[in-house]
């Protein structure tokens, strides 16, 4: 008699884009955005009903170009946290349960800290999960160097890689 094949689960890596987000309740999905700088990764992960998403904003608040706020939300704090929320509630996450881990917000291209957008980007950051009764679990924010951020679904860990390493840093798990 021949021995039935087994089923190995793969992960499915998704890319995250500058000014993109993406949410599943897919337990092999794993989440990575590149290159944050002074822009915010955010991930959100709810351990019971197994949801998480990824975030790459980039500036924190839409009136600066209220027309590009509407049209790609996950561009800015101010309209990207509310839209990755509503996002993982319709697939069933719920508030109470959400680990949410912060990477990027660093000081790159601004020596003489004129802008300051990885600092405001976290402080905007802040206000927004404060009114969404939301705090944060684990953050790697501020700094001068790129962050790669990966969050796998099935068990809500993240993982960093900082510029110039290949190894990846644990920052948190749901």
């Amino acid at each position: 008699m021949a021995a039935s094949p087994s089923i190995i689960p793969f992960d499915q890596r998704v890319i995250v884009g500058v000014a993109d987000m993406a949410v599943s309740n897919n337990p092999n999905v794993v989440f990575t955005t590149y290159s944050l700088g002074s822009c915010l990764g955010i991930s959100v992960h709810d351990p019971v009903a197994r949801v998480g998403g990824l975030l790459h904003l980039m500036l924190p608040d839409s009136t600066i170009d209220p027309a590009k706020g509407i049209a790609n939300p996950a561009m800015f704090v101010d309209t990207a946290v509310p839209a990755l929320l509503r996002a993982a509630y319709q697939l069933k996450a719920e508030r109470s349960r959400l680990k949410v881990c912060v990477a990027g917000g660093a000081q790159i291209l601004d020596d003489n800290n004129f802008f300051n957008i990885g600092r405001r980007n976290h402080e905007a950051l802040l206000r927004t999960l404060e009114r969404n009764g939301l705090t944060i679990h684990a953050s790697a924010v501020g700094g001068q160097v790129n962050r790669t951020m990966m969050l796998r679904v099935s068990d809500g860990s993240v993982t960093l890689r900082i510029s110039g390493s290949k190894d990846e840093v644990p920052l948190c798990r749901s």
